[in-house]
C-alpha cells in the first residue's frame, strides 16, 4: 500500500481552508456526495497539485443480506475513476433491509448500522465483499464503524471478525480508532484487545475524529474536537505499525482553521513519537506531546520529530495473507482494472463469485452527508423525482423467494438494487446465511424506524436512543436536502417532521421522503396557517416531478391540493 501521510476529510464547508491548510497530503471525499462528471472546483484543485483524493462509500452495504447493487458499485466505480484514487473505502455495516429476500417491506436506516459478529454475517460479507472488489477498478478498504447496541448473538470480537474477513477475501482495512473508543465506551469492548487480533499489515489508513459522551453513551459526532482517549487507541496502534496514512474526520460544527490545523499537528506528533514498530508504548511521554500540541503549545514539530514522521514508511499489506493459499489469491489481485482476475473462493463449502460492474451513473445519496455516528446514507437517483405510494404498514419479515428469482436476489427493476451479477448463482452455499441474516436484520431494522416490537436478547434502551437518533439525522438531512421545507415551516418542522417519522418509516430516497412529509401535512390539513400552507401546496406540486405522475399518486396529488385550496 503506498503512502498516503496526513488527510483531512474533505467537506464543502471546509473546501477553500482546506486548500490553504499546509502539510495535507490527501483528502477523503464522501463518495455519494460527488459526481464524477461534475467534481466540486475545490477538490479539481487540490487533485491537480498533486493530493491524492479517496472516495469513501456510506451507502453500499456491504454487511447487509442482500449482494451489492450493482448500480451502486458502478457509481463508486465511476467516481475512483475520475478522481484518480488510488482505492476507494466503505464500512462493514447493514444499511437497509427487508425486500424480496424476506417478503416484508424494503427499509432504509440512513445510517451506518453494526452486523451482528456471527459465522452468517461473516460469510455473507466475504461474498459481498469480494463481489465489490472485481467490480471495482482500484483495491478496496473496509471500515470498522462505532455502535451504540451490539447484537446479543455475536459469535467472534471485532478483532477476530475483521481478521478473519482479510485472510478470507484479501480486503484491505480502514481504522478508525475513534470507533474502537466508542465501541469500548458503549459496549465494553477493549480497543487494545481488538488491535492484538488485527492484522496491522492489512491496513490502508486510520481515521481519527472527536465524539462526546452523555450519560454513559459515548457519540461518535464527528462534530468535537479529538479527545486523549482517541488519541491514545492511535499511539497504540501506531506502536504496532505505521500506518500508510491517517486521516482527521469532521462532518459537523466546523471549527476555525487553525484548530484543524492544531488538531493535525497532534495527530502527527502521536504517530512520529509512537515508537519503534513493535513495541507498544503508552506512557505518559508521548500523550503528554500530543496533548502540549492540542492546547497550542506545540507548534510546528521539532525538525527531527517532523523528519522521523516523513520518512517512515509503510509495513508492506497483507504480508501474513501472502502465507495462505486464500491470502495469496486474494493479494494477487492488481490495482488496476484489466489486471483484476475474477476470484472464486470457497466460503462455507461453495463458490462465491464476483463480477466487474460497468461504470458510470449519477450521484447518490444527501448532500452534506458525513461519515461517522452523523454518516446519512443515500437511495439511488431514481427516488429524487416522481411520486410514490405512501409506504405500507411494515410486516413481519418472513423468507420467501419470488418466481423466477434466484433465493436471496432482488428483482430486476426493484427500487434500490439492479440485477444481481451474472456469475453469482442461487446455488451459493451463502444463500440459506442470507435468509437468516436478511430476517434479522430486517426485524431489528423494523424495530428502529418503525415501531415494531424490539426483537429477543436487543437491549432496548439503547436501540430507542438508537431510534431517537435514526429519526433525528432523518430530519437533518431532509432539511439539507429540501431547505424550503424548514424555511417554510420555521421552528415547527423538526417536531412535525419527528411525528411524522415516528409512524412512517423512510423506504426510499431523502427527496421522496421530503415529497412524502409534505403530502402527510396537506392531507392532515396541515399547516393551519394559510399563507403557510399555500406555500407547501406549491412547493410540493412544483417539486414532485416534471412527469406527470400516474394513477393513484394523481388522485392523492389533487386531494391534497384541493384540501389544502380549501382551508386557505
Amino acid at each position: 500500500m503506498e503512502r498516503l501521510g496526513t488527510g483531512i476529510g474533505w467537506r464543502p464547508e471546509i473546501a477553500e481552508a482546506v486548500e490553504r491548510m499546509p502539510g495535507i497530503d490527501w483528502v477523503e471525499a464522501v463518495a455519494e456526495n460527488v459526481c464524477p462528471d461534475h467534481l466540486p472546483e475545490p477538490l479539481l484543485r487540490l487533485r491537480e497539485r498533486g493530493v491524492t483524493v479517496v472516495p469513501h462509500g456510506v451507502g453500499l452495504g456491504l454487511g447487509g443480506a442482500e449482494r451489492p447493487d450493482p448500480r451502486r458499485l458502478a457509481d463508486l466505480a465511476a467516481r475512483a475513476e475520475a478522481l484518480r484514487a488510488p482505492l476507494v473505502t466503505e464500512h462493514i455495516a447493514f444499511v437497509r433491509a427487508g425486500g424480496e429476500l424476506t417478503a416484508s417491506q424494503r427499509l432504509e436506516a440512513g445510517h451506518l448500522l453494526p452486523v451482528p459478529r456471527t459465522r452468517d454475517a461473516l460469510a455473507v460479507l466475504c461474498e459481498n465483499v469480494r463481489i465489490a472488489q472485481d467490480a471495482l477498478p482500484v483495491p478496496l478498504a473496509v471500515e470498522n464503524i462505532a455502535a451504540l447496541f451490539g447484537w446479543p448473538a455475536d459469535e467472534l470480537t471485532e478483532g477476530q471478525f475483521l481478521s478473519e474477513l482479510v485472510e478470507r477475501t484479501g480486503v484491505r482495512l480502514l481504522i478508525d480508532v475513534a470507533n474502537l473508543h466508542t465501541n469500548h465506551v458503549n459496549r465494553g469492548e477493549d480497543p487494545a484487545k481488538a488491535l492484538d487480533e488485527l492484522p496491522v499489515e492489512a491496513i490502508a489508513y486510520v481515521h481519527v475524529a472527536g465524539g462526546h459522551e452523555r450519560d454513559g453513551v459515548w457519540h461518535d459526532t464527528h462534530a468535537h474536537p479529538v479527545s486523549r482517549p482517541v488519541l491514545d487507541v492511535l499511539a497504540d496502534l501506531a506502536s504496532r505499525t505505521v500506518p500508510p496514512g491517517v486521516l482527521l474526520e469532521r462532518d459537523e460544527d466546523f471549527p476555525a482553521p487553525a484548530e484543524l490545523e492544531e488538531e493535525l499537528r497532534a495527530i502527527r506528533a502521536v504517530i512520529a513519537t509512537a515508537g519503534p514498530v513493535g513495541r507498544r508504548t503508552t506512557g505518559p511521554a508521548r500523550r503528554d506531546t500530543a496533548e502540549h500540541t492540542l492546547r497550542g503549545g506545540g507548534g510546528s514539530l521539532p525538525p527531527e520529530t517532523a523528519e522521523k514522521a516523513q520518512k517512515a514508511e509503510p509495513v508492506p499489506p497483507h504480508r501474513a495473507q501472502a502465507a495462505s493459499p486464500q491470502g495469496a489469491q486474494a493479494v494477487s489481485r492488481g490495482s488496476a482494472a484489466k489486471d483484476r482476475q475474477t476470484v472464486r473462493t470457497t466460503v462455507g463449502g461453495g463458490a462465491a463469485h464476483g463480477t466487474r460492474a460497468a461504470a458510470g451513473g449519477a450521484a447518490v445519496g444527501a448532500p452534506g452527508a458525513g461519515t461517522g455516528a452523523g454518516t446519512r446514507t443515500g437511495a439511488p437517483t431514481a427516488a429524487t423525482t416522481g411520486r410514490v405510494a405512501p409506504p405500507r404498514t411494515p410486516t413481519v419479515p418472513r423468507a420467501r423467494a419470488a418466481a423466477g428469482t434466484a433465493p436471496g436476489s432482488t428483482p430486476s427493476g426493484t427500487p434500490g438494487s439492479g440485477t444481481a451479477p451474472a456469475a453469482t448463482s442461487a446455488t451459493s452455499a451463502t444463500e440459506p446465511a442470507r435468509q437468516r441474516l436478511g430476517l434479522e436484520q430486517a426485524a431489528l431494522l423494523s424495530s428502529l424506524v418503525a415501531g415494531t416490537p424490539v426483537p429477543e436478547g436487543f437491549d432496548r434502551g439503547r436501540l430507542a436512543l438508537q431510534g431517537r437518533a435514526l429519526a433525528g439525522k432523518r430530519a437533518d438531512v431532509v432539511a439539507k436536502v429540501a431547505p424550503e421545507l424548514p424555511g417554510i415551516l420555521g421552528a415547527a418542522y423538526r417536531s412535525a417532521f419527528l411525528s411524522y417519522a415516528h409512524t412512517r418509516p423512510m423506504t426510499g430516497g431523502y427527496r421522496r421522503d421530503a415529497l412524502d412529509f409534505a403530502e402527510h401535512l396537506l392531507l392532515a390539513g396541515r399547516p393551519h396557517d394559510s399563507a403557510t400552507r399555500r406555500r407547501l401546496t406549491a412547493w410540493w406540486l412544483e417539486r414532485s416531478g416534471p412527469n406527470p405522475p400516474s394513477g393513484r399518486a394523481v388522485a392523492r396529488m389533487v386531494r391534497a391540493a384541493r384540501l389544502a385550496l380549501q382551508r386557505v
